[in-house]
């Protein structure tokens, strides 16, 4: 749902329940409207797949936000309004002498309970207004100033939607001068958005490259591209990662642009790279991925030993029930992998500030993005993921044609650290560097975001940029 077709289901519902309301002459109808709407709502979903559309789970905080992005969201902008509708259309019939309600109160206890009525059904209805203009607040990226403070006409600073692999699909691009060299970044997940953690914690990049950030298709403001989900797929996926290179190659007139990749976005990078290496300077993976099957494992085994070690008899009964994965429905994967892993690997520098709910709220995004931010996560990953359960690239891809350079977190779980230095090890490529952030995890570019821009310009861009 984009932010427009949130305002039309918002206003269709009000009319919806408007008409009711006048069609029965009661007002029933705002307890009738919305409880039909909502079983119908349910009835229809029952043949779509995803988290936030199957059977609610409320048993852990990943099925509770499911639940709130999913029916949560849905409810305010359907129920809510439905319920204001039908309020003021059977108010609206019986000024047309067309209501059967009589009273059976005395004639002051129904002034009282009419002018309750009224106050409440004009507070509901400036909340709908309210909450009409929130979702209508625009998303934008603010300019790139000169050095007398007006917008630099040498520099690029917007949200542009580009026609990717059918789809539109936004990209955020940043910097103080369209002739600087040309950085690709892909966001983690699958269904993960990073444009919030670009502009928070990443800025100093757009003053030495045009920094392009990408919400691939199912991720935040590309979470209307999901559907339909039977054509996402890894190698769309990957088709999509080269022809977002293309499109960038021809507007800033560049023959070769850097690639970097985090976490999943390492996966189609890697890809990309090897299929199209003549369309990059280098390719920078951080917290990469290798086998995402046998981190998985390495996940689950961490987390059972932990559980073991310190009593948690409720998490290790759990584990036990689930198995070690993969696993067919997304909510398996939280003991395990999703809240796993800071258990025992807590470490100085992790902090929840640079984590990806809190990125969330910048002004690149608008309120159905951000809403829309963590959907994505639970919809495309439970598409995505199970696709990857067959990649090892230290089968897979075993040679790169373009220089490498891997930024590892010293902190960074086994199950990650050890595939991605067994990869690089054995790599071939035509030169590559393994650089270790001290204070960092899996998300060194955003812990350590000034020394990711260091070796950005120091290294990378010092050993790879003809001019």
């Amino acid at each position: 749902m984009t932010t427009l077709q949130a305002l039309i289901a918002l206003l269709g519902s009000m009319l919806v329940g408007g008409a009711i309301g006048v069609v029965l002459r009661s007002r029933w109808a705002m307890l009738l409207a919305p409880g039909v709407f909502l079983v119908v709502f349910e009835l229809v979903r029952v043949r779509i797949d995803g988290p936030t559309v199957d059977v609610i789970n409320l048993s852990n905080v990943y099925g509770v936000i499911a639940f709130v992005v999913g029916r949560g969201f849905t409810g305010l902008l359907t129920v809510l309004p439905m319920v204001v509708g039908a309020v003021y259309g059977s108010a609206l019939a019986r000024r047309l002498g067309r209501s059967i309600d009589r009273t059976l109160v005395s004639p002051s206890t129904h002034r009282i309970w009419r002018g309750t009525r009224r106050i409440a059904a004009a507070m509901t209805a400036l909340a709908v207004i309210a909450l009409a203009i929130v979702i209508a607040r625009p998303a934008g990226t603010d300019p790139i100033l000169a050095a007398d403070g007006n917008p630099d006409p040498a520099a690029v600073a917007e949200l542009t939607q580009v026609r990717i692999g059918g789809h539109d699909q936004t990209i955020m691009i940043r910097g103080a001068n369209v002739d600087a060299p040309v950085l690709l970044f892909v966001a983690g997940g699958p269904g993960g958005s990073e444009i919030g953690s670009m502009r928070l914690f990443d800025a100093a990049l757009e003053q030495d490259f045009v920094v392009a950030t990408w919400d691939q298709r199912g991720a935040g403001k590309s979470y209307a591209a999901l559907d339909p989900s039977s054509t996402l797929t890894l190698d769309q996926t990957v088709r999509d990662t080269v022809q977002v290179t293309e499109y960038l190659r021809n507007r800033f007139d560049e023959p070769k642009i850097y690639l970097a990749g985090q976490s999943w976005g390492t996966i189609p990078g890697v890809l990309a790279a090897a299929e199209r290496p003549e369309m990059f300077h280098a390719y920078v993976g951080v917290g990469q991925m290798v086998d995402p099957k046998a981190t998985d494992r390495m996940f689950y085994a961490e987390t059972v030993d932990y559980a073991q070690r310190t009593g948690n008899i409720d998490l290790a009964d759990q584990l036990a029930a689930s198995g070690p994965p993969p696993y067919a429905n997304v909510l398996d994967y939280v003991p395990s992998v999703f809240t796993g892993e800071p258990r025992w690997n807590d470490y100085p520098g992790r902090s929840a500030a640079t984590e990806m709910p809190v990125n969330l709220f910048v002004r690149e995004y608008s309120l159905v993005d951000q809403i829309h931010g963590m959907g994505a996560f639970f919809d495309t990953f439970a598409v995505l993921y199970p696709q990857l359960q067959n990649i090892d690239f230290r089968v897979d891809v075993p040679v790169l044609q373009v220089p490498v350079y891997l930024m590892q977190g010293r902190y960074e779980a086994r199950g990650r650290a050890v595939l991605a230095e067994e990869w690089f090890t054995d790599l071939k490529a035509p030169t590559k560097e393994l650089i270790m952030f001290d204070q960092s995890g899996h998300r060194a570019l955003f812990q350590e975001p000034a020394r990711f821009h260091d070796v950005m310009t120091g290294t990378v861009l010092a050993q790879t940029y003809p001019h």
